[in-house]
């Protein structure tokens, strides 16, 4: 068999799992299991191609994307994580593709970033973002705790529909998720104090600063501290409701 007949079974291999098909039992195996152990038998056996397929079709994704080809990419996309939904690489990078990839492709098809109306821009690149959003959507079925995914939606809510309030809201269940990075609550924060909210964010960002790691340069207790002054200032809060930071940090 040729590598790409190998690589077309092991593929097919990995769908047929995917969509729940198992070979059928054997009539005279031998060895004492009956055929309610065939699904397990065959889901053992599928099992270990799924990796193996989803990488072959992850490069072929890869190589549609190189040639920029709006049809194969997300059709390879989508059937990379039918095959092997495990991999949140899969999902992310797939998601980042459909939302701003595509976007670009399509407007160069469209003619010069110049030459296609704003009108014609803003509805391609809400189009490309519906179509990331949709695809995370069902990401997070199968990855329901992840942050990384809530994360980016927030980023496609924001670069390519200019919706803070959606992305702050994104921003807020990420940070509510195990493991979550603290910019996620940070960010949050930011965007309800940019949408008018500043009460909410003061709220959020006197929650969030007890929680970080005083040695820790990444999440930045500093530049949060600096902003909850900021708005206790913007506020009007007076001295004795600040917020009482732990330690000479002030």
């Amino acid at each position: 068999m040729t590598s790409e007949g190998k690589f077309a079974a092991l593929a097919l291999a990995g769908l047929l799992l995917a969509a729940g098909v198992h070979p059928p039992a054997p009539r005279n195996s031998g060895s004492g299991a009956g055929p309610a152990a065939a699904p397990e038998i065959g889901a053992a056996l599928l099992g270990g191609c799924r990796a193996l397929a989803a990488d072959g079709l992850w490069l072929e994704t890869y190589r549609a994307w190189a040639r920029r080809d709006l049809a194969a990419t997300p059709a390879l996309i989508r059937l990379t994580t039918r095959v092997d939904d495990r991999p949140l690489y899969f999902w992310l990078n797939g998601a980042r593709m459909l939302a701003y990839d595509l976007t670009q492709w399509r407007l160069e098809a469209a003619g010069t970033s110049g030459s296609v109306p704003a009108a014609v821009r803003r509805r391609i690149a809400s189009e490309q973002a519906g179509v990331a959003l949709d695809y995370l959507r069902e990401a997070r079925r199968r990855h329901p705790r992840s942050a990384e995914l809530w994360i980016e939606m927030a980023n496609i809510h924001l670069n390519l529909r200019a919706d803070p309030a959606a992305a702050a809201e994104c921003y807020r269940v990420a940070a509510s998720l195990p493991g979550a990075p603290h910019f996620a609550a940070r960010l949050h924060a930011e965007l309800l104090r940019r949408l008018g909210r500043s009460g909410e964010a003061y709220a959020c960002l006197c929650a969030l600063h007890p929680t970080l790691p005083p040695g820790d340069a990444a999440a930045m207790p500093g530049v949060v501290l600096a902003r909850i002054r900021a708005l206790e200032a913007a506020l009007g809060v007076p001295a004795e409701k600040r917020y009482r930071a732990r330690g000479p940090q002030d």
